[in-house]
C-alpha cells in the first residue's frame, strides 16, 4: 500500500500532469507535493484548493444524495471536483480515511497534453490506495 509521496508520484506519471498534491481541507495544508504549483508556490495552491473542497463538501446542494443529507458515515461527502481554466484541469479526489475523510488529491493537468477522463480513473484508484498514518 503506497504512501504520499508514492502515490504523488505516480498521479505525476499521468499524461499532462503538471503538478500533484495531498491537501487537508481543514487547515489548508499540503501534506505532500509533487512537481509545480500554478502559482508557483505549492502553499498558496494548497490553501486556495481547500477553500474550494471546503465549499463543497459543506454545502447541502452538493452533498445532498439519494439516501439523504450528507456523506454516510467515513464516506468524504463529495467524490471530486473538476475546474477547467483555459490552460488546464484542476482535478481535487476526495480521499477516505480513518480519522475525519478531510483530506484531498489535488492534481494540475496541462489542457492540451491532459487527458481528465484518465486522470478521474486513476485519481480515484490512487486515493483508494492511499495508506495514510
Amino acid at each position: 500500500m503506497p504512501g504520499i509521496d508514492e502515490c504523488l508520484m505516480e498521479a505525476m506519471t499521468l499524461p499532462g500532469a503538471r503538478g500533484a498534491s495531498l491537501v487537508d481541507w481543514n487547515s489548508g495544508l499540503a501534506l505532500g507535493t509533487a512537481g509545480e504549483s500554478p502559482v508557483g508556490d505549492h502553499e498558496t495552491t494548497a490553501a486556495e484548493t481547500a477553500e474550494l473542497a471546503r465549499a463543497a463538501a459543506e454545502f447541502d446542494s452538493f452533498t445532498v444524495s439519494a439516501e439523504g443529507p450528507g456523506a454516510d458515515g467515513d464516506e468524504p461527502p463529495v467524490e471530486d471536483l473538476i475546474v477547467t481554466t483555459r490552460a488546464g484541469y484542476h482535478v481535487l479526489r476526495f480521499v477516505r480515511t480513518s480519522f475525519d475523510s478531510s483530506v484531498f488529491l489535488h492534481l494540475w493537468l496541462d489542457r492540451d497534453t491532459g487527458n481528465l477522463a484518465l486522470a478521474r480513473l486513476r485519481l480515484a484508484d490512487i486515493a483508494e490506495r492511499l495508506v495514510l498514518g
